[in-house]
This record gives C-alpha cells, sequence and structure tokens, in this order.
C-alpha cells in the first residue's frame, strides 16, 4: 500500500537504526518527507545516547527516547514504547531497520501505515512492504527509497543532514567546562569506532596531539566512556594542551565539534556528527569503502592508506569485501597532519 491521503495529513515517524552515524543520515528522511508534505510533523524515536541529535535537526518535532534491549525481544519495553506511539496518532511510521522487532511497537500501536523493507519475514508487521533492499548499495539510498513514494525514481542526490547547533549554546558549554580561554585554532580527534580495524591506533592520535600541541593548536579528545583509556593516552602523548572531553553525555561531544576548527576522526559516528555540523573534517578510512559510509556533507579530506588501487575500484561494487585486508594503521600520522594544517591555512585565507 502507499500512503493515503488521510495517514499523509497525520504526523510521521521515523524508527531508525541505533547507531550514531545511522542516526544522523535520517535527517535527510526529515528533509525529503517535508519536501513532499510541507509542515507534516516529524518525530523520530531513539535511544538515550542518539537523543541529544535530534535536538539540533530542523524539522522535527519530538523526539521519543526508549531505550529497547538488543538482544531480546523485550516485550514489555515493546508494550511501553507502543503505548507512547498510540498517543501521537501517526498515520505512518518508517521503519528503517530490517529487523522483525523493530516493527513491533508501530504495529502494537496500529499506526495503519507501516513502510518498510521484507527483512526478518514481517509480513503482517510491515504493510507498506518494500523490496530491493540489495540492489541499493548504500545505506542512505535505503533509507532514503523508505521516505518516497513506492516505484519513484530516485533523486540524483539525497539532502545532506543537518545539524544546527546556536553559537550562544556552544559560548555556554564552553563556559561550564571551563574552556572558555582555550586557544585557537581548537582541533578535536575521536578515536573511537565500531568494528574490527577502524580504529586509527592510538599511538598515531598521540604523535598527531603532540605535533599539533606544538603548532599552537588545543587539542580535544572526544568520544563516549569507552574511549577514556585511549584519550588517557592521547594526553599524555600530547602534552598540557590536550584535554580528555570523553563522557557519557553525546551532547558533549556534539557541542565539542561545533567550537572546533577541525575534526580529526575515524569511520565512526563522530565522523558523521562533525560532517553534520559543518565543522571541517579529516576523516580516517582503513577497512571499509568510503564512497558507502563516507557522510553526504562535504569533508575536508578522506584519507586511505597508500596502494592497492584495485580494491579502491572495486570497492563500489563489492564494498567493504574489496578493502577489508586494508590497515588503517598505515595512514600515516605525517599525511594526517600535512591535511589539518592544509584546512587550518585555508581558513586563514578566508
Amino acid at each position: 500500500m502507499n500512503p493515503d491521503s488521510t495517514a499523509v495529513a497525520k504526523p510521521v515517524l521515523i524508527v531508525p537504526y541505533v547507531w550514531i552515524g545511522d542516526f544522523v543520515r535520517c535527517h535527510s528522511v526529515v528533509k525529503l518527507l517535508q519536501a513532499q508534505v510541507p509542515g507534516r510533523p516529524v518525530d523520530i524515536v531513539s535511544s538515550t545516547l542518539c537523543a541529544p541529535l535530534a535536538d539540533y535537526m530542523p524539522g522535527i518535532r519530538r523526539v521519543i527516547v526508549a531505550d529497547l534491549p538488543r538482544r531480546r525481544l523485550g516485550i514489555a519495553r515493546q508494550r511501553e514504547l507502543a503505548a507512547m506511539l498510540r498517543a501521537g496518532d501517526y498515520g505512518q511510521a518508517l521503519v528503517m531497520s530490517r529487523k522483525w522487532k523493530a516493527a513491533l511497537a508501530p504495529w502494537l500501536a496500529g499506526i495503519p501505515v507501516r513502510t518498510g523493507f521484507a527483512g526478518e519475514v514481517r509480513f503482517g508487521l510491515i504493510n507498506d512492504m518494500r523490496h530491493g533492499e540489495s540492489q541499493l548499495p548504500r545505506m542512505i539510498d535505503q533509507m532514503g527509497t523508505l521516505a518516497m513514494p513506492k516505484g519513484a525514481t530516485l533523486p540524483a542526490a539525497w539532502p545532506s543532514p543537518e545539524l544546527k547547533v546556536p553559537a550562544d549554546a556552544i559560548k555556554r558549554w564552553q563556559t561550564q567546562r571551563g574552556l572558555d580561554y582555550e586557544l585557537r585554532p581548537i582541533v578535536t580527534l575521536s578515536p573511537g569506532a565500531v568494528g574490527a580495524g577502524k580504529a586509527w591506533p592510538p599511538g598515531h592520535y598521540g604523535e598527531l596531539a603532540r605535533a599539533l600541541a606544538q603548532d599552537g593548536a588545543s587539542v580535544w579528545v572526544l568520544g563516549g566512556p569507552d574511549e577514556h583509556a585511549l584519550a588517557a593516552q592521547i594526553a599524555q602523548a600530547g602534552g598540557a594542551r590536550v584535554r580528555d572531553l570523553t563522557g557519557n553525555d553525546l551532547r558533549d561531544a556534539i557541542l565539542a565539534l561545533a567550537a572546533a576548527d577541525v575534526s580529526v576522526t575515524n569511520d565512526s559516528g563522530l565522523m558523521h556528527v562533525a560532517a553534520a555540523i559543518g565543522t571541517p573534517t579529516v576523516a580516517i578510512f582503513g577497512p571499509t569503502s568510503p564512497w558507502h559510509w563516507q557522510p553526504l556533507n562535504p569533508v575536508a579530506a578522506i584519507l586511505e592508506p597508500p596502494g592497492d588501487e584495485a580494491a579502491r575500484q572495486h570497492a563500489r561494487s563489492l564494498g567493504n569485501d574489496a578493502v577489508a585486508q586494508r590497515r588503517t594503521a598505515d595512514v600515516a600520522v605525517e599525511t594526517v597532519l600535512a591535511s589539518v594544517r592544509q584546512v587550518l591555512k585555508d581558513a586563514k585565507k578566508h
């Protein structure tokens, strides 16, 4: 079924993936929906982790926080979420994940149009079923397709995600964190990554931090509690101008990235956050394909291990399998440092 005029007149709900980068990509879907039906309210389900992102996404009316369990159904939690969704009187839910349980709460809530891919045999749970997921190589292509009418021709380019962080919010945060008088330029380092081999080594980040500090930059290390040990190692190597800003609240990283002059990051969620904010981003890739996973937003540089041109040429068709043997560690510190220095040099010209 395609959404009828009654469903389209009601608010629409996005049920996104749980990872930070994928949540950022959802803002492209918000923009698509609003271009199709201007003024239609768009709400989004979120984990506690990702919820701060929604505060900076234009066009999202409301974020519904629900921390559903990862490796079990969690029927009681699903019913709680369904009760919250029922109160929203939604006409349509876009279920981004292909997992069976991702569609359960929208079904329990009685949302009339539930759009998603076939996934784990979700007949009934999904009643606006889409097919051809395997022919859509990038996640943004899959997500964007769900926001389009069934059978519609896909656009040549998807709208870019956007995070708008007010300048006064940045200033207040710097004051609260005692960062009012940090000398510029400010360079953030995001050493965390989800997935084997995607993280540039902490020793490399330490060398980079030390070189940038010697250049006169203030260096902030960002991430969640899992990155605290990495940040301590990098700060020890980099010296007194390097600060560990890791913590439990993603909002700290968002505001730090908004305050920064350059962001250096692995292929990670904070890469997408930095790019959507508009902070010049130097992204380091290893065993993942940039064409598939880099931000839709412009970035300052995509840095890959040298050599292996054949793998790069095949990555667009084969995805990560074509570059799985690459080592992120083979991106030299000197290469990353040169990219950061070039970004800062170019900024001075404007």
